[in-house]
């Protein structure tokens, strides 16, 4: 089965205290969904070709339905309302290979 996995760039953070918070919540509903962390990172980049130095998060899932359940949960979806405007980010679900 192809794994899936959420790749999420911060084109902007207005509100540091909340995206920690948000993380605190985010990370307990990724784990309860089987997701584990393969990159967090704002320090360790090198953008290349048309790349940005962005904050860099990527989530791996035994599935990319599981991706999508973890997302739409109830858990993570109060770890969004905690988020709320406090970062700008491109989020994306996709299927690995």
């Amino acid at each position: 089965m192809k794994k899936g996995y959420w790749i999420v760039a911060y084109r902007s953070v207005s509100d540091e205290a909340a995206v920690n918070a948000y993380g605190a919540l985010a990370i307990i509903a990724i784990e309860a969904h089987g997701g584990r962390p393969l990159v967090r990172t704002s320090q360790a980049i090198e953008p290349r070709e048309a790349g940005l130095k962005q904050r860099t998060v990527v989530m791996e899932y035994e599935s990319f339905a599981k991706a999508v359940e973890a997302y739409e949960s109830e858990a993570y979806q109060k770890a969004l309302k905690v988020l709320g405007s406090a970062a700008e980010r491109d989020f994306r679900i996709v299927e690995g290979a």
